[in-house]
Parts: structure tokens; sequence; C-alpha cells
């Protein structure tokens, strides 16, 4: 693929991926937005931390189901059009919870069903977002690019809890479902102002094999599965996102504005973490860097497990999110470095259901698991099983140890690549 056009110019003097930057904040701002409010109303109107977990099934569901249509649907379509539907699609959905809420029909059973709806286009939308991403802007500027999208990213994730807890309190779940609404839908019209040369798109018959493509180029590639896998399990069982809101009110009496508050501290760890890689990006030893934060991530994980003090549970999560951020711009890089762009949609889309699985199954596992054992236990026991993790991955993948700099990777440097070359669908 030939890088685009203006990639002679500095990163943010690019309109395209100004553009992009613009939607992602919108649409992340949006999303934390969302999470905070969904989360407060089912535990409100639940009261069962097994219910929070549900929340995190019902969107994975889908997109387990849709992950091979949904690369191929990344690949043979405009990445635009794709991107810029789910998420007006996600703004709909955001103005009919608000409806609910005023109208008081909303239980947790159209909750569910309509966070579901969230799940199948999230599918769509992630693995279409990311190949974009590789298209606006220069291979040797795409570890960079990663980097500043984490950041802004993080910044609307940091603003985005605290306001979405805020209008909550002030105005009922309406509020924050309201402003959910808007601002997707104002990122889907920015990502449709993105201009680009155009890209050819694969065609042919569509088989099974087609459809599993990105499974197998990955598994041909260990130090690319190694990386996605990693993040994938560590989340998985680490992730203590889904039970902030049962430490925000039973732990540490903070209430809503506390969940806010909670979650932005995630994102204030990724900013300074992201801030830093678009400053000074990562040299020698990327595969340890990711290794070591992942590590970083369970002991975070355990600090908060344990602490019953919302300035300790604050800097721990502060931790956690730098660690995170770190690990996503080392997995991104080396599979949008290591995928042809004809395959991009594809491998996108299996990275992405491994991120459903961490995200919302791992939502699910730490809503049955804090049922089961209670939420402490839940929490330091998946922080302490990550860092187990990291030990494993280190034996099992030495390729991923091995990765160098970023930007030596390329999709010809894998055993196997020119073997597959002539038979991409």
């Amino acid at each position: 693929m030939a890088d685009p056009a203006p990639a002679t110019l500095p990163l943010w003097r690019q309109p395209p991926f100004l553009l992009f930057l613009s939607s992602r904040v919108l649409s992340a701002f949006a999303l934390q937005m969302q999470v905070v409010a969904v989360g407060w109303q089912v535990y409100a109107l639940t009261d069962s931390a097994f219910a929070l977990g549900l929340i995190g099934l019902v969107q994975f569901v889908p997109m387990l189901l849709l992950t091979p249509v949904t690369g191929l649907a990344a690949d043979r379509l405009d990445r635009r059009a794709v991107t810029a539907a789910c998420r007006a699609a996600n703004g709909l959905a955001a103005a009919a919870l608000a409806a609910g809420s005023l109208a008081g029909w909303l239980d947790a059973g159209w909750i569910f069903a309509i966070v579901a709806l969230f799940g199948a286009t999230r599918a769509f939308e992630m693995p279409a977002s990311q190949a974009l991403l590789a298209s606006v802007v220069a291979t040797k500027d795409l570890a960079r690019a990663n980097a500043l999208a984490a950041s802004t990213g993080q910044a609307a994730t940091i603003a985005g809890p605290a306001a979405g807890g805020l209008l909550y309190a002030a105005g009922g779940p309406a509020a924050p479902y309201a402003g959910v609404a808007a601002l997707a839908l104002l990122s889907a019209v920015l990502v449709l102002l993105i201009r680009m040369a155009a890209q050819p798109r694969p065609r042919g018959r569509v088989t099974l094999e087609v459809l599993l493509s990105g499974l197998v180029f990955l598994r041909a590639r260990p130090a690319l599965m190694g990386a996605v896998t990693l993040d994938m399990v560590a989340v998985l069982i680490g992730g203590a996102a889904a039970l902030l809101p049962v430490y925000a009110r039973d732990i540490l009496d903070a209430g809503p504005w506390g969940l806010g508050i909670l979650r932005s501290a995630l994102a204030v760890g990724g900013l300074a973490a992201s801030l830093w890689l678009a400053w000074r990006p990562l040299g020698r030893r990327a595969g340890r860097s990711m290794l070591r934060a992942v590590a970083l991530f369970g002991a975070g994980t355990v600090v908060f497990g344990l602490s019953e003090s919302l300035a300790l549970s604050v800097l721990a999560l502060a931790l956690v999110g730098a660690a995170d951020v770190v690990s996503v711009v080392v997995r991104q890089s080396l599979v949008q470095l290591g995928t042809p762009d004809e395959m991009r949609g594809r491998v996108a889309a299996v990275n992405s259901l491994f991120i459903g699985t961490s995200n919302q199954l791992g939502e699910f596992y730490a809503g049955s698991m804090a049922a089961l054992l209670g939420p402490v236990a839940a929490v330091v026991l998946g922080g302490f099983g990550t860092m187990t993790v990291v030990l494993l991955w280190m034996r099992w993948f030495p390729a991923l140890r091995a990765v160098d700099r970023l930007e030596d990777v390329t999709p010809h440097q894998s055993p196997g690549h020119a073997a597959m070359r002539h038979t991409l669908p």
C-alpha cells in the first residue's frame, strides 16, 4: 500500500488524521459516559454484581458470532462508511435508552437488549476503525499515530466517566444517555468527512477459508499471536472495571460521582503513558516492554483490590491504566505493521474479538467471581493471575519477547508470509 499523500507533513497537520482523531475522541467520550450510566443504572435496578457481569456478556456474544463477517466487511467495504454507520447506530440506541428512562419503561431486560445492539455495532466498528487508521497515516508514523490516538482517547476517557457520573447525579440516567447520542452522531459525521486516496478492495467468492483467514494469518506469526492473546488473557482474568460500581458504592462509599472518578483514574494513567509514548516512542525491546507492562497491570490490580481508601484506589487504577496503554500500543502497532492492507480488516476483527473477550467477557467473569467469592477476593486473585500469565507467555511465546523495534516490523518478516502472499483471499 502506498503511503497517504500528506505523509510529508507532521501528524498533527494532516487533515485525515486530525478528523480521525477528533472522531475517536468524541466516540471514546460517549462510550465512557454510556458505561458509567449503564453500570450505575443496572446496579441500582438489580443490586447484583452478577448483573453487572451480564452487561459484558450480552455485548460479547454478538461480537463472537459476527467476527468472521465484520472482518470481511472492513476489507471489502469503505471503512469510513462502516465506522460512521456503527457510530450513528450507537447514537440512536443511546437515544432509546434516554427515552426509556424518561418514560419509565426501561428495566434491566431492556437495557441488556440495547447493550447487545451496542455489542453488535462495535463488532463491525472496531476492525473497520483500526484498519482505517493504518490507511490515513504513513507506515513510518503508525506507531506514533497509535500513541496519539491512545492519548486523545484517554483524555476523553478522563472527562467522560466524570461527566457521565455528574450528569447522572444531576438529571438521572436520561441525561448522560442524551449526551451519548449527540456525541456518537457527531462522531459519525466527522468520519465521513475524511478524505484519502481510494484503496483497492479484494473481491471474490466468500468462503469459509476467506472468513477464517484472519485467524490463520495470526496463528502463523507467533509474535503477533502472543501479543493479542497475552492482552486478552491478562485483562480477562485481571480486569476489575466491571466491579467499580460495587467498590464505589459498597467499599469506598463514594456514590456515582466517585464511580466517575475511579473510571477517570484509569484514563489519567493511560493518558500519561500515551503522551510519553507519543513524545518518546518505544525504542528497543518493545516485546519485553509489553510483558513488563502487563505484569504492572496485575500488580496495580492487586493494590486496588485490597484498598479501602479512595486516594489509594485512584493511584492504583492510574498505574493499571498506564500499563494497559503501553500494552495496547505495542499490540496495535505489531498487528497493523505486521499485516498487509488487504488483510487488515480480517486480522483486526480477530484482534477485536480478543479485545472483546478480555473486556466484555472479562466483565462477566469478574461479576461471576465477585458473586461467588466477594469483590475483594475476585479482584486480588485476578491481579495475581495476570502476573502468572506473564510468566507463562514469556516461556510459550519467545518470539514476542524477542521483538525489538516496532518500526522494523513488516508483513514480510514473519516465516510463511511469502507463501501466503499469493493465496490471500
